[in-house]
């Protein structure tokens, strides 16, 4: 299987606030923005595998600015890094108030984890990820090192888990 590079997959995705996507103050729920990450990073991985995806994991969810009815909500989303079936992208959501002459402002970031699965449901391989400058380099290297870790954690919890559930046959 071919690798692919990061350019090949990104994307930009934008949305204007309206009122069913906030609270009666005109503040945008997080959740609205969590669904419009999500869908951009569900694009990119599945661009990525050419097959169906399935969000695996959501880490550092981090809001920085408030967002409110009628602003304009950017989500640019790349990969990080890919495993076997997994791939793990960024995404950043900037916000811009269009009326005011100012820049847009960073308002969350977090990295997806998304699984390639096949018509089964079974996680299947996905191309590897050509990493084209430093850049990229490094942000692989970040993101290996979070899945090493996520890897770590899971297993010890699992092991917490047995040694503190008795499980007997019915």
């Amino acid at each position: 299987m071919a690798g692919k590079s990061v350019d090949h997959s990104q994307v930009i995705m934008s949305n204007v606030m309206l009122p069913q996507h906030a609270n009666p103050a005109g503040n945008v729920h997080g959740g609205e923005i969590m669904k419009l990450m999500d869908s951009a990073a569900g694009v990119v991985a599945r661009r990525h595998a050419r097959t169906n995806v399935v969000t695996a994991r959501v880490d550092r969810l981090e809001f920085h600015h408030p967002i409110h009815v009628g602003d304009v909500v950017t989500c640019y989303g790349k990969l990080t890094f890919v495993g076997r079936s997994s791939m793990e992208i960024s995404v950043t959501v900037t916000v811009e108030d269009v009326t005011k002459d100012e820049p847009a402002k960073t308002a969350l970031t977090s990295y997806f984890t998304f699984v390639a699965i096949d018509e089964k449901g079974k996680s299947q391989p996905v191309p590897s990820l050509e990493l084209a400058n430093e850049e990229e380099r490094r942000l692989f290297q970040e993101g290996r090192q979070r899945y090493l870790a996520y890897k770590q954690l899971s297993k010890k919890e699992s092991e917490h888990i047995s040694e503190h559930v008795n499980v007997s046959k019915f």
